[in-house]
């Protein structure tokens, strides 16, 4: 899969091309009464998921260049020492960030789950996808403005704050959304 598959405007369109998928015995078993609309919460369930894999993936190359940056840093050992600590806080986030979006719950629960998602909440939770998308964008972008500020010397300060508000912003709309599949919200 590539990783550049997704783009924001692709979010609203991921559950149709999920749903062009389906073959022909699919359609099949979607005429038997009451099991169409247990696939279409299949097919929700397998678009969520992907989703969510492709936002880690993308993720997870960025912390790849954050660690770049990190050992670009550590090159002048007054910097290394002087910014240890922030870029350790924001690595720390980040990869917990990651890890949440693969072991997160889908957005539709199962028939048989212990939690269900409402239907009027499935709206949320795609907004919440949509917005993890952007953060991810955003955080690449931040990344790559702290990777200059590091090559030119410009404000490594700024540069780490606005990667850590980011990454905390993240952090915090994906607990949201958690909260909305567990019904909390």
């Amino acid at each position: 899969m590539k990783d550049d598959f997704f783009k924001s405007e692709d979010i609203s369109d991921l559950y149709e091309k999920v749903q062009d998928e389906s073959g022909g015995i699919e359609s099949l078993l979607q005429k038997i009464p009451g099991l169409k609309g247990y696939m279409e919460r299949g097919k929700r369930r397998k678009a969520d998921q992907l989703l969510r894999e492709t936002v880690a993936s993308r993720l997870e190359q960025t912390r790849v260049k954050f660690s770049q940056v990190q050992q670009e840093l550590s090159r002048d050992i007054v910097k290394a020492m002087d910014y240890a600590e922030p870029l350790g806080r924001v690595d720390t986030k980040l990869a917990g960030l990651i890890g949440k979006l693969e072991a997160a719950p889908v957005g539709y629960a199962g028939f048989f789950d212990a939690v269900k998602v409402k239907e009027d909440d499935l709206a949320r939770i795609y907004a919440f996808d949509e917005q993890m998308v952007e953060d991810a964008d955003n955080i690449d972008t931040a990344v790559a403005v702290l990777d200059k500020a590091v090559r030119d010397n410009g404000d490594i300060n700024d540069a780490i704050r606005t990667l850590d508000q980011l990454v905390t912003d993240a952090n915090n709309a994906f607990a949201q959304r958690d909260e909305v599949i567990k019904g909390i919200q």
